[in-house]
């Protein structure tokens, strides 16, 4: 291949996935790019990423079509170099997923300082043991830079949060497992890392990294979304908006089955969320030993409260499903064995893990399937505040943008299937959680009040657990905790 083309290859995707679904190229051939462009969004079994370019140059070739699952670690673009003028006449390196090949220097005619590989050495470490949310094993490419040093954007730009530290003199530096660790090494080397500041309106340049020589980590991002102080930054526009379309049918539709000898419609593919999906839920049933327990509520003192409250404030009242969350994290907090995990080693030995806090998972209908976002540290929250964070990962989760450390975080899952219509569920425990807690619609029943028969706003709770961590006494306890609080929340929130 000449060596003025660069050959980019799709990179590990985080949490050991090995393949996504190409759902749109947002660049063409013959377009002129720039560096950290987003050039294609592909779909994952977590989410939908758009996948920046470490290249700048000219689109020679796109491998891939729309609807194509592609394997990490094969091609996915080729970028013919641009010119000398264009400040880019060292070779650069391919990237390549994190991984699959030895992290040592390549392409830079130079040893990697220890420095260099510290730095990188951490990043690949937390990012193995933490959500994967972060694209592995590419980034700013490596090789010579000329002495020049790429302007920072204005603010408003779609690059403005993944503008790099300038170099003071002209300097080769070596890459490590495809990445550049520009300056200082007080720099962020994903560009999702970029975008989840970005997102959550952080500005990088005030961040200080933990990471080796100052490299930025995602936790540092995360520490500094959930600091009140946390400088804004303006959110970069989306290049193109996601693509709905659906899986197309494979070509031997209209074939007739054997087995019922009715010509068969449609088959369609079994891919990203929906297989991540079927495998989840395969697991939980296969796994755990699943107990339900039921009760109807009277709901009819939440809904008068709350209707009170809107009164007051029409436009700044949390939604009934931020009140039961709230309700929900006292019980856990009440009952933590519900909040756990159950681990089962390589040598069979088992444990149950519990947890310091609470990540509340809410299951959200999505077009792409159901999806289960969770509230990061719920129990800190109030029910105003659950309910705006509730609103905003719904939001996100709907557009296919919600990250995989927001899908794949929670500890408990709280289901509202009652907006279907539905009253209860046997519902699946949401893997690797223990438990779920499912809502179902809110409607008129006969009820009796004070030895009298009434119309209340009637409600059934169904919360469906795994009995190796606790017994039907915990489970009971924690579901008539939450409906008690359900029927008199003025009482159960002056506690709280």
């Amino acid at each position: 291949m000449s060596s003025d083309m660069q050959v980019f290859k799709l990179p590990d995707l985080g949490e050991g996935l090995t393949e996504a679904e190409l759902v749109n190229w947002l660049v063409a051939v013959g377009d002129e790019i720039v560096v950290d462009q987003p050039i294609a969004e592909v779909e994952t079994a977590k989410s939908m990423v758009e996948v920046p370019s470490p290249y700048a140059g000219t689109v020679a070739e796109l491998h891939g079509e729309a609807g194509q699952t592609l394997d990490v670690g094969k091609p996915l673009i080729s970028i013919a170099r641009a010119g000398s003028s264009a400040g880019s006449s060292a070779a650069a390196p391919v990237p390549v997923p994190a991984g699959s090949v030895d992290p040592s220097p390549v392409s830079s005619g130079l040893d990697a300082s220890p420095a260099v590989e510290a730095a990188a050495e951490t990043y690949r470490t937390e990012e193995k043991a933490g959500s994967g949310n972060v694209l592995i094993g590419y980034g700013t490419p490596g090789g010579a830079t000329g002495g020049r040093t790429r302007p920072r954007k204005a603010s408003g730009s779609a690059d403005s949060v993944s503008a790099p530290v300038a170099i003071a003199e002209p300097v080769m530096e070596p890459a490590v497992a495809g990445t550049r660790i520009p300056g200082k090494l007080s720099a962020v080397i994903s560009p999702l890392v970029r975008k989840m500041a970005r997102d959550h309106g952080v500005s990088l340049d005030a961040i200080e990294g933990s990471g080796a020589s100052g490299l930025i980590m995602r936790k540092d991002v995360e520490a500094a979304i959930s600091a009140p102080e946390a400088p804004a930054a303006v959110p970069a526009p989306r290049v193109a908006a996601v693509s709905g379309v659906a899986a197309p049918a494979s070509a031997d539709a209209g074939s007739v089955d054997s087995r019922t000898g009715l010509a068969v419609s449609a088959r369609t593919p079994v891919r990203g969320v929906r297989k991540a999906v079927a495998a989840n839920m395969t697991r939980s049933r296969s796994e755990i030993p699943e107990a339900t327990v039921w009760v109807d509520v009277d709901a009819t003192a939440l809904l008068e409260m709350r209707a009170e409250l809107k009164k007051r404030a029409p436009h700044d009242t949390p939604g009934l499903l931020a009140f039961i969350a709230r309700f929900v994290t006292a019980g856990l907090k009440k009952y933590p064995a519900l909040n756990t995990r159950f681990e089962t080693a390589s040598d069979g030995s088992q444990e149950i893990v519990g947890f310091e806090g609470i990540n509340l998972g809410f299951a959200a209908q999505t077009d792409r399937g159901l999806v289960v976002p969770s509230v990061r540290n719920a129990h800190e929250l109030s029910a105003r505040e659950l309910d705006a964070e509730i609103r905003r990962l719904t939001a996100v989760a709907r557009d296919g943008k919600a990250t995989p450390t927001e899908l794949g975080s929670g500890t408990f899952t709280l289901n509202n299937y009652g907006v279907f219509g539905v009253d209860g569920s046997a519902a699946i425990i949401n893997y690797p959680e223990v438990a779920m807690l499912g809502v179902g619609r809110i409607i008129d029943k006969p009820w009796v009040v004070n030895g009298e028969l009434a119309v209340r706003k009637v409600t059934e709770l169904t919360l469906a657990f795994d009995h190796r961590v606790c017994d039907g006494e915990t489970a009971a306890g924690f579901l008539r905790y939450v409906a008690d609080a359900i029927e008199n929340p003025g009482g159960a929130l002056a506690d709280m």
